[in-house]
């Protein structure tokens, strides 16, 4: 409290300052103000032009994003002479000097302005939108990306696992933070408060990591379900039977079975590894009867890279029987057929087993969640068929689920192994999929 209101305080000084310094009634380009904030030494003033260049750029459109990006990258730069001159210094004579002149050249003075820009009220927020709408704008223009490496740098540094809080949401969590929940869900969409109230019902847990700077937004979020065993179908854990109460006293399982990345101005910052592993530590002390940590995950990319096999004449996972049956999915409807599914099941299952063991993506699992839970030192467990019958789940993966197990016991084992060498820690049941004939 104390600190909020020194902080007002100084941002009042500011814009007095500012007012004062100000001679003329027309208003600043964004550029502008960015160049009074570089050259601004004192912390009121730098405060008051801060919070100028936060707004200049929150009204900005995207015409005029473009080109104040355009501006950092030909203004902002490194200057390569002196890089070059610093770092032959540097060669000649190793020393603490040069390493230092060498290190303060090579960084670009853009970071310096994005630091300065943090200095407004909501200096990180904005920093945060800033990033979205340049991953959004950099697409068009890749010649922007270096300014990406810088920005990354910062908010790697700002969101370091240290300054993060783990938080438990219920019902009572505040709405503002509750409604960012229905908006933010990514893997299994919910269409309004009554599917929120049911994920976060009896045996059901929801966790989130938050930011100081960011203190409503959820930066990412985790959701759990505490079953009995190993759960196969994604409808039981998203909208549970209110009178099942039969399994209440068996309840050794924890389920994850949804994570949502929420800020997407942070994309490649990994927060979900910590999530988990800070989860599970949170569920054993509350739960001491569970004794398995599993996730019931999607496959995100398994029919795209089946697409891409069909379409590959000469594939290795799929031979000419095999694609007959395999059209049998182009049929609206498909898996009310039980004669569809007989036939398509053992295929598909041996296909699956087959794309998240061996389909790899410069030398990596193709597939992004696995490669996720890998990381983590999790193994794949076992296929569900037709787990998510939803249009989404079909459409992504033939209504296909995968259990991921974390082992307390070989989680590190597992993680360095995959790290290290590339391992894919998996099941029996699992490479018994693969013999399938």
């Amino acid at each position: 409290m104390l600190l909020n209101k020194w902080l007002s305080s100084v941002a009042d000084v500011g814009r007095e300052m500012l007012s004062r310094k100000n001679d003329s009634r027309k208003s600043k380009t964004l550029e502008e103000y960015c160049a009074d904030l570089m050259s601004n030494k004192g912390e009121a003033l730098g405060t008051a032009i801060a919070n100028e260049v936060a707004t200049s750029y929150q009204t900005a459109d995207d015409e005029k994003k473009l080109s104040f990006f355009q501006h950092l990258l030909e203004q902002y730069s490194p200057d390569p002479e002196a890089v070059i001159t610093l770092a032959n210094a540097y060669r000649d004579e190793p020393s603490y000097d040069s390493y230092v002149a060498l290190s303060e050249a090579i960084e670009a003075p853009r970071q310096k302005l994005f630091k300065r820009m943090n200095m407004a009220s909501k200096g990180t927020e904005v920093i945060v939108a800033l990033r979205k709408d340049f991953l959004r704008l950099v697409k068009d223009h890749p010649e922007l990306k270096p300014i990406d490496f810088d920005l990354l740098h910062l908010l790697k540094s700002w969101f370091n696992r240290g300054f993060l809080t783990l938080a438990e949401i219920d019902w009572n969590t505040p709405a503002v933070i509750l409604e960012k929940l229905i908006e933010y869900e990514a893997v299994h969409s919910m269409s309004g408060w009554d599917d929120l109230k049911k994920r976060l019902g009896p045996n059901r847990r929801c966790y989130a990591f938050f930011h100081a700077s960011l203190p409503n937004e959820p930066l990412i979020f985790v959701e759990v379900a505490l079953v009995n065993g190993l759960a196969s179908a994604i409808d039981p854990l998203i909208d549970p039977n209110p009178y099942d109460n039969s399994h209440n006293d068996v309840l050794d399982t924890a389920i994850f079975y949804s994570i949502s990345n929420c800020q997407s101005g942070l994309a490649g910052i990994s927060f979900g590894n910590f999530l988990i592993k800070q989860v599970v530590m949170e569920l054993k002390k509350e739960c001491p009867q569970l004794t398995q940590f599993a996730t019931l995950s999607p496959i995100p990319t398994f029919r795209r890279w089946l697409s891409h096999e069909l379409d590959n004449l000469e594939s290795r996972f799929i031979n000419s029987s095999s694609r007959t049956t395999l059209s049998l999915m182009n049929e609206v409807n498909w898996p009310a057929s039980q004669e569809h599914c007989d036939l398509l099941q053992p295929i598909l299952m041996k296909l699956c087993a087959q794309y998240l063991i061996n389909a790899k993506k410069s030398g990596k699992p193709y597939d992004p969640v696995t490669r996720f839970h890998l990381g983590n030192g999790a193994r794949i467990e076992r296929l569900n068929w037709l787990g998510d019958k939803s249009e989404k789940g079909l459409m992504q993966s033939a209504g296909l689920l995968v259990n991921y197990f974390y082992d307390i016991d070989e989680v590190e084992k597992n993680h360095e192994a995959f790290m290290n060498k590339g391992t894919i820690s998996h099941s029996k049941d699992l490479a018994k999929l693969l013999q399938v004939s």
